[in-house]
């Protein structure tokens, strides 16, 4: 299911099956035992999960799929919302995710039946870095019920892909499809939303339906809690809300991954207020050139906006956090890129996707000039690896100059050249502002 609040990769043989004597099939979920891993060492033991029993189960019937691509379902609306922004903390580091609705479809065989499904682009950011990239499959049944057919996992560190530590696959590897969301979910509903021990196990109980929680901007009536059991014998609650999905996961005490904001969910119709323009402007030029006056002017527009309009709570708590950090150290690279992420973040209450995320490539490719000055090979790499991500987010045409110059930054980035990734940032600056 979702990309779990950044948990050490497991090794390959990450979870064994079988009954507790040996014989039975977990997978199909017959009173089978699911034995316990150690999340540090990847090493199964001897305990079973509490798993529930079949008859609570609401996904054992066989989904079928007539028009598996327009996902509505109210709980898990996927092609209802363009993006969603979460935030919060991990391991006491900031933690940020941007969650998109990816162009085209993907069609998955799962036993004799093909599955077009549609997919969401997940890209966790630890510190203002990547640190997981995920594409998800997604298709909804007939009677309603969103169904999960797995996930490209790539998990980084120093800027590179460490591992790809919980992939799989509807029809791979007997990989069965995952009930992610039912079509009416009601409190005691057990379902699993990943189903293949050895690689991958999760089971949900609905603990609540019909609540009501605090929005990015105001009320949401008809969330649901849910009680999540991961295969490391760990439990952890988790919200899902109308008009989002899944809504947070955490407190705010300890990790946390909460929604700032979701498009169209959140979206204003009106022009981009004048106070959140002069912050752009103020954050961008600091991000290029930090020293205390630009990173002061930055606090003084970010304090006249936040008096000037609505802003979702989360992201008033993440920009005073990174703007203290950086007044703090002008020179700190990664709270400079926090400030300009959360800033973006908030023109996506006024401006299309699109239109945020060519601000996104910008700022991108300013980090990559900057972090190739100080020769950080790790964060060229990363920083590559954001314009990638971003770029692969629309299906409109881009400028041949961009793409050839995109191509020699990865190339430069592999060979861990972080001068010749610096030379040609500028030209990314340029090729970048030209887009339509």
């Amino acid at each position: 299911m979702r990309h779990k609040v950044l948990l050490p990769a497991l090794g390959a043989a990450v979870l064994l099956a079988g009954a507790c004597s040996g014989n039975t099939d977990a997978q199909a979920g017959k009173g089978a035992c699911v034995h316990v891993v150690d999340e540090n060492t990847g090493r199964t033991g001897s305990a079973c999960l509490p798993l529930a029993p079949d008859s609570a189960r609401v996904d054992r019937a066989t989904p079928h799929f007539a028009h598996p691509t327009r996902i509505t379902n109210l709980t898990h609306p996927t092609t209802e919302v363009a993006q969603t922004i979460y935030g919060g903390q991990e391991s006491g580091k900031p933690f940020r995710t941007e969650v998109t609705l990816l162009p085209g479809i993907k069609t998955i065989t799962w036993g004799d039946r093909s599955i077009r499904a549609v997919t969401s682009q997940y890209v966790a950011f630890s510190a203002g870095r990547v640190a997981e990239v995920a594409l998800d499959w997604y298709a909804q049944a007939d009677d309603g019920s969103v169904w999960y057919l797995g996930e490209d996992v790539s998990n980084y560190a120093g800027g590179v892909v460490a591992d790809t530590e919980g992939t799989w696959q509807a029809g791979h590897d007997d990989a069965p499809g995952a009930m992610i969301m039912p079509a009416h979910p009601r409190k005691g509903d057990v379902y699993r939303t990943e189903n293949l021990p050895g690689v991958v196990f999760e089971q949900v109980t609905v603990k609540a339906v019909g609540q009501t929680v605090d929005g990015p901007y105001g009320r949401i009536n008809g969330a649901m809690t849910v009680h999540e059991l991961h295969m490391d014998g760990t439990t952890e609650d988790k919200i899902f809300a109308p008009g989002y999905g899944e809504f947070s996961t955490g407190s705010a005490d300890g990790d946390l991954e909460a929604v700032s904001l979701a498009v169209p969910t959140d979206a204003k119709q009106a022009p981009v207020p004048a106070r959140l323009l002069a912050l752009d402007k103020a954050v961008r030029a600091a991000h290029a050139g930090p020293t205390p006056a630009t990173v002061r002017a930055a606090r003084a527009l970010w304090d006249a906006y936040r008096a000037s309009d609505a802003v979702p709570a989360l992201l008033v708590r993440q920009m005073e956090r990174d703007l203290d950090a950086w007044q703090k150290s002008p020179q700190d690279r990664a709270a400079a890129l926090r400030v300009e992420q959360n800033t973006t973040d908030l023109r996506l209450r006024y401006e299309p996707v699109q239109t945020v995320d060519r601000a996104r490539l910008g700022m991108w490719a300013r980090q990559l000039g900057i972090d190739a000055a100080v020769g950080d090979k790790g964060a060229v790499a990363g920083d590559v690896t954001g314009l990638e991500l971003v770029r692969q987010r629309h299906d409109t045409p881009e400028s041949a100059a961009f793409s050839a110059d995109l191509k020699t930054a990865r190339d430069a980035a592999d060979r861990k050249d972080a001068a010749a990734a610096g030379r040609i940032a500028q030209q990314l600056i340029e090729d970048v502002a030209a887009l339509r």
